[in-house]
């Protein structure tokens, strides 16, 4: 698995795209529906209909990279009834996303 950058932002699109969409498509989505630069230090993440695929698409200084993630069973948990729009997900539980646990129901012990 890609080891990404304990300090970048995750942003997670909430709602399933089209997953015919590539670099280009996805980074209209994430200027024009997120509101956000494609550009920034962040990963986007995009999640398909059926909750078994995830793209995520990023800047890397040199250009876009889109990596793409297939269950063979089971769906990823996704955040569909979060309040804010992108929903925003640390590094840790960005972990727990992709080893399919419910990001929503696991919380952090506070200091």
């Amino acid at each position: 698995m890609i080891q990404w950058q304990e300090d970048i932002t995750v942003y997670l699109h909430r709602e399933p795209v089209d997953f015919r969409k590539a670099i280009n498509g996805l980074s209209v989505i994430v200027q024009d529906t997120m509101s956000l630069s494609p550009f920034e230090k962040a990963l986007f993440v995009f999640c398909n209909r059926k909750r078994t695929q995830l793209k995520v698409l990023y800047w890397d200084e040199t250009g876009f990279a889109l990596w793409q993630k297939r269950l063979e069973r089971d769906k990823f948990k996704w955040p569909r009834h979060w309040d804010s729009d992108p929903v925003v997900i640390d590094h840790e539980q960005w972990q727990w996303l992709l080893r399919g646990f419910d990001i929503t129901q696991l919380k952090p012990h506070k200091a």
